[in-house]
């Protein structure tokens, strides 16, 4: 992106392309959103370059429109337009991961948030963001969340301080709501644990901060870690293994999965 309200030259090309393909074809704006099974106001944003596109977008109207790989050649655009340089390549391995690890100590893990309560949290941000930046941010983390139902699916969990289940971004409705859609991916997606570290445990082994943890297809260990000075991953083993071990030190500290859901229950029935 360019100034505020500027036009990319990858999104105009996307739209330029979904034109052309469209007209080629014979298709209305209606007829192209039925074939890639979105709306027909949300096409109309892709192709007048307001929205960017997904990657799953991009896919599906690639062979609904039978774009012969034009549309996959912009899915690397689209992608630096959406992510940070230095969280792009994350991005890019999660979703290919065995494993997908985090803490969290201020909010809900951003692969099982919902829609408002991500919103909220950029709408809440301090410098705060225009309105074109908050539907970008929010598309690309709510995008992200694909990974949870891929096939095969990695392994997920996730610790989070006590705390963050009780910060009421958004307001009480928009958290009661997430904790509820919390509960409901701990008891159906069977490749996923989440634990609660109680606010009483006042000492345990993540006092340093929040990270993010992967492992690779390849077996490679990494570490993302993000704070208001910057971010940073870290590929080093002597590094990273530490990093894994403090993890599995969080979650022996943790309550388990069971009693966690007790807490996340209790505390939804008191919103």
């Amino acid at each position: 992106m360019g100034a505020e309200g500027e036009v990319s030259m990858g999104r105009k090309l996307v739209g330029d392309l979904l034109r052309i393909h469209r007209a080629r074809l014979g298709l209305t704006q209606k007829d192209a959103s039925e074939i890639v099974r979105i709306s027909e106001s949300l096409f109309g944003a892709y192709e007048r370059a307001e929205r960017i596109p997904t990657t799953r977008f991009l896919e599906d109207v690639d062979g609904g429109l039978d774009g012969r790989g034009a549309f996959l050649a912009c899915i690397e655009m689209m992608e630096e337009e959406k992510y940070p340089p230095k969280y792009l390549n994350w991005v890019r391995l999660q979703r290919l991961a065995r494993i997908i690890s985090g803490y969290e100590t201020l909010v809900i893990p951003g692969l099982l948030q919902t829609e408002a309560y991500t919103r909220a949290l950029y709408v809440s941000r301090v410098p705060a963001y225009t309105e074109e930046e908050i539907e970008r941010h929010v598309g690309a983390r709510l995008e992200r969340q694909a990974v949870l139902t891929r096939n095969p699916p990695p392994r997920v969990s996730f610790v989070v301080e006590e705390s963050a289940l009780e910060r009421e971004f958004g307001g009480p409705g928009v958290l009661k709501e997430q904790l509820l859609h919390l509960l409901e991916l701990m008891r159906t997606v069977n490749h996923l644990t989440v634990q609660v570290m109680p606010t009483k445990r006042h000492v345990h082994a993540g006092l340093q901060g929040p990270m993010q943890l992967m492992s690779t297809e390849e077996g490679r260990n990494l570490v993302f870690v993000e704070s208001q000075a910057g971010s940073t991953l870290i590929s080093k083993p002597e590094q990273v293994n530490g990093l894994f071990d403090l993890y599995g030190m969080l979650r022996a500290q943790a309550l388990t999965p069971w009693e966690s859901a007790e807490l996340i229950e209790d505390k939804a029935g008191r919103l």
